[in-house]
């Protein structure tokens, strides 16, 4: 039986740090269940980046006057925090895109030109990755002749590392693997330790989306023995317009630039340029100062909640919501039904009584008519959708301010929306 205390504990502790939790939606209080999709924002990251446009504006490293040194302070202060956040060894580590789709971008056109990616070669992926880490691979490949190449997952939506059709996957053809840490969809925890060895073995580069992960529980980057990683500021209590590539000093100073412009260079004549280091190297022209100033108060906010607790009240809310939602008649759960190696997203269909498939557009907005939000259609993950045999699904995901109250409201509002159409069909 899931600890519905447990699962209550962090969010009456945090819960008045998010000032728009207390909005009400149809009528109804908000139950902000789309998390997964974008985290809510405490106040001080809020207040942090309405401070630095009130006080401290201006550009960064070209402005000499006292408030472009206090931005470059208050850019470079960011830095350092989600470089200690993550366990980074040095800031320069810390490359600031602005989200983890430019992020495995940058991934993908550097590291085809360091390896010197050509027909012949592979790289490797799976099946339940979000699409940024599907299309910036799938257009490398078409770029270079070489073969892109998938792992399958199992009947339970956990990647399938032993199947037959795994065996060999990774080989000696092998340049780039990259995978997800954590499904967006099925929540789904991917053992990167493993699939990291793997790459290494065969001398290929490793690559991680730790969207989903770096705001559920602790990470220390280095330790995952990855090249490079990919996350984002706005799933992590952080603003939009900020991501990051973590990667390997020695392996990101031979890496070459992405996007040509101010501030990533060392000289510029009419003949040619030479290049800055990393991480001015990857950041071209003006960067998210703002927005970095505060990514770097929400790790200051997570690391004083505490990740391990963040984790915690994961795994408790997710038992929960897991719960609560099986016992919704014509649910069925994608992915994972216990709450082991579990993020906290689920995803679902619903049909009604005589058997009528819901449209998960449907119930999300017969969820939002009752004050429930959560996102309906393929979450940019349509070849795991069409692996897994349906068109598209309805998510709800957790987060720090999850409540048990509102895990409750998305189950009263789903046998509501069952009962809806199988009376008005």
């Amino acid at each position: 039986m899931p600890d519905r205390a447990a699962a209550q504990a962090l969010p009456a502790r945090v819960r008045s740090d998010f000032p728009i939790l207390d909005r009400t939606v149809g009528g109804a209080p908000l139950a902000y269940l789309d998390s997964a999709n974008t985290s809510q924002k405490p106040r001080v990251v809020i207040d942090a980046l309405a401070e630095h446009y009130a006080e401290h504006n201006a550009n960064v490293a070209r402005a000499m006057h006292t408030l472009g040194a206090e931005a470059s302070a208050g850019f470079e202060g960011g830095r350092s925090k989600v470089a200690t956040f993550v366990g980074a060894t040095r800031p320069e580590e810390i490359v600031f895109t602005k989200n983890a789709s430019e992020a495995l971008n940058l991934a993908a056109h550097t590291l085809g030109e360091h390896v010197r990616l050509g027909p012949g070669d592979e790289v490797v992926i799976s099946v339940l990755e979000h699409h940024s880490n599907i299309v910036p691979w799938q257009l490398l490949c078409r770029r270079t002749g070489a073969t892109l190449r998938w792992f399958d997952i199992t009947d339970e939506g956990r990647l399938d590392l032993a199947g037959a059709d795994a065996a060999g996957l990774i080989n000696e053809r092998t340049k780039i693997v990259s995978v997800a840490w954590v499904s967006n969809v099925l929540g789904t925890v991917t053992p990167v330790a493993d699939i990291v060895a793997r790459a290494h073995a065969v001398g290929a580069i490793a690559v991680l989306d730790a969207s989903q992960a770096v705001p559920q529980f602790a990470v220390d980057l280095p330790a995952t023995g990855a090249d490079l990683v990919a996350f984002t500021g706005h799933k992590m209590v952080g603003p939009t317009g900020i991501g990051v590539l973590w990667g390997r000093y020695d392996l990101l100073a031979d890496l070459p630039p992405f996007l040509g412009g101010g501030e990533m260079i060392e000289v510029v004549t009419m003949e040619g340029s030479t290049f800055a280091p990393p991480p001015a190297r990857f950041e071209a022209g003006t960067p998210p100062i703002a927005e970095a100033v505060a990514l770097g108060a929400a790790a200051d906010y997570l690391t004083g909640v505490g990740m391990d607790a963040v984790a915690q009240h994961e795994h408790a809310i997710t038992a929960y919501a897991l719960e609560r939602l099986q016992a919704v008649e014509g649910l069925r759960i994608l992915g994972p039904t216990e709450p082991v190696d579990r993020g906290g997203a689920i995803s679902f269909t619903l049909t009604s009584e005589d058997g009528f498939d819901i449209h998960p557009h449907d119930t999300m907005q017969m969820l939002d008519a009752r004050g429930v939000a959560v996102r309906g259609g393929h979450h940019c993950a349509r070849p795991l959708h069409k692996r897994l045999g349906v068109q598209s699904s309805t998510r709800a995901s957790f987060y720090l301010y999850t409540t048990p109250q509102e895990i409750d409201q998305l189950g009263e509002a789903l046998d509501y929306t069952r009962d809806f159409f199988g009376r008005h069909r």
